[in-house]
């Protein structure tokens, strides 16, 4: 991959590129080598591996702890939507986070009413995926938006389709 190419795909200047490439070598990380003369080959070193591990095994802490977090999260409000009176669920999105909005759905022996979504998807998780338009037809306690970017804009969406906000449930 050319320097270039790597600046493109990582959306920085070229410049910025070629000094983090540098740096990457200075700290003994990567290996700069001319083979044929005009072309340039970078190798891992035996302490870019090791850098290489350490960062990916801090990733994988980080998105564990993460993924128990928004976990944790997802079961105190499904936990006061019961407390409520709340059965009958439609997911709103068809991401990560509405995998485990499944998942905890089903642990906690709430009904799954269904999926919407803005999107094309035709379906998720083996289930069709409805547009938001059809929830006037159905009967349901509470929408979880499982779409935690676009709270307000999902929000904004539901009260159009005479969603009562009360009926709405959000984490954070």
């Amino acid at each position: 991959m050319s320097q270039r190419s790597l600046a493109t795909k990582l959306g920085v200047a070229l410049g910025l590129t070629n000094l983090y490439i540098k740096r990457l070598a200075r700290k003994g990380y990567i290996k700069i080598t001319t083979i044929p003369p005009h072309r340039i080959k970078y190798l891992l070193t035996p302490q870019g591996l090791a850098e290489k591990s350490r960062l990916t095994y801090l990733y994988m802490q980080y998105s564990l702890s993460h993924y128990r977090d928004m976990r944790a999260k997802l079961r105190s409000v499904l936990t006061q939507a019961m407390d409520q009176g709340v059965k009958r669920v439609v997911i709103y999105g068809t991401g990560e986070f509405a995998e485990m909005a499944y998942l905890s759905l089903r642990e906690m022996n709430l009904t799954l009413v269904g999926f919407v979504s803005d999107g094309g998807e035709e379906s998720f998780l083996s289930s069709p995926v409805w547009r938001p338009e059809v929830l006037g037809e159905w009967g349901f306690d509470a929408v979880l938006l499982a779409d935690i970017d676009c709270v307000r804009q999902r929000v904004e969406t539901l009260a159009h389709h005479h969603v009562p906000r009360e009926k709405v449930l959000a984490i954070g």
